[in-house]
């Protein structure tokens, strides 16, 4: 998924949003290493491959991207997640990231929607927006 997420063929411009894979142990490394030579029998790859040192959070703005384009999904996630962290934060924001984002199928969003907390409008809006994948 990693790897069909993004375009590891493509310098970036900067450190701060360059392709990374950063690992915990020597067999996450080794993972890593192995799905980067077989991807790179396509070509260059400009993904980098580090032991991680420390984590930092992406700014809040950068969080639940795809979800901040959905006006009708963000007004009720911001009514039930009024701070900014407890939206970055939720689980159901996450998950709805996802849907929103293209990943998912309809039958993976039927088991989880009513725990989402969401109105008939709401998940109307997203059953929708799945089955049209």
């Amino acid at each position: 998924m990693f790897w069909a997420a993004h375009n590891p063929g493509a310098p970036s411009f900067s450190r701060q949003y360059r392709s990374a894979i950063f690992f915990h142990d020597d067999e996450q490394r080794r993972l890593a290493e192995a799905t980067k030579n077989r991807r790179q029998e396509k070509g260059r790859i400009y993904t980098d491959i580090e032991p991680l040192s420390k984590f930092y959070r992406a700014e809040d703005y950068h969080q639940k991207y795809h979800l901040r384009s959905v006006g009708l999904l963000m007004e009720e996630l911001k009514a039930r997640y009024p701070q900014e962290r407890q939206f970055v934060d939720s689980t159901a924001a996450a998950r709805l990231n996802g849907y929103v984002g293209g990943y998912g199928t309809l039958e993976q969003l039927e088991v989880e929607l009513k725990s989402f907390g969401l109105s008939q409008q709401a998940e109307q809006y997203i059953r929708e927006r799945v089955s049209r994948r």
